[in-house]
């Protein structure tokens, strides 16, 4: 399941995690890839202890923390520390799929969901759309400013070469609740509906009380916590 998340940074918050990142030292990205991915990577990012790293996090998991269709998406469990990468002209990374482990503070975590947060405006760059493939087909996926794309980890994905500009995102695993991608689809799916039901009649109506109902029940009997 693909699922974009309109204005989850609002513009004032985009501004200062860029006017912060402009500052920043970045390193090779290769420094966090896996024994695939480093045969492929080829960006910048900055490093996940810099103090940038972890202040900038933090404006990213609050603003998640409010964001209900990224809850419903996600059905997060625990949401690793967001990361901070860099594509200049030239810059790519090739078809990879995510670690299916990651040990934050040395807490080993399943990663279920892929998070990207886009930095800059679209216009800004040429290049840098990240390339998911999944059953359905092959999704190119490029976002305005504060935009964000959630998939399954379990995606093969890459990012198009950087032709003009530079493409800044924030990259972030959670782990969720429900494992199987299938199970997440259908819950949301189901939530959605829950709510455009709830737009046009009561929340005492038997259609929402049963729904709800049933939605919870299945998030009861999926869930791992």
């Amino acid at each position: 399941m693909l699922v974009t998340i309109p204005d989850v940074l609002k513009p004032e918050e985009v501004a200062h995690v860029r006017s912060v990142l402009e500052t920043t030292d970045w390193v090779d990205g290769r420094v966090t890839a896996g024994d695939q991915a480093v045969k492929v990577k080829k960006n910048l990012q900055v490093p996940i202890d810099a103090p940038a790293a972890q202040e900038l996090g933090q404006i990213i998991l609050r603003a998640l923390a409010g964001n209900p269709k990224f809850m419903t998406a996600a059905l997060p469990l625990r949401v690793l520390p967001p990361m901070f990468n860099r594509y200049d002209e030239g810059m790519t990374f090739g078809a990879h799929v995510d670690g299916s482990i990651r040990a934050p503070g040395g807490q080993r975590m399943r990663t279920d969901v892929s998070s990207t947060l886009f930095l800059p405006p679209p216009e800004d760059y040429d290049g840098g759309e990240l390339v998911v493939h999944d059953t359905y087909g092959t999704h190119q996926v490029k976002l305005p400013a504060g935009h964000l794309v959630v998939y399954p980890a379990t995606s093969m994905h890459s990012v198009t070469p950087v032709t003009r500009g530079s493409r800044w995102a924030s990259v972030f695993w959670t782990q969720s609740m429900v494992r199987d991608d299938w199970r997440r689809h259908m819950l949301y799916d189901l939530d959605m509906s829950i709510i455009s039901i709830r737009s046009r009649l009561p929340d005492d109506d038997p259609a929402v009380v049963g729904l709800t109902a049933h939605y919870h029940n299945l998030i009861r009997h999926w869930a791992e916590t």
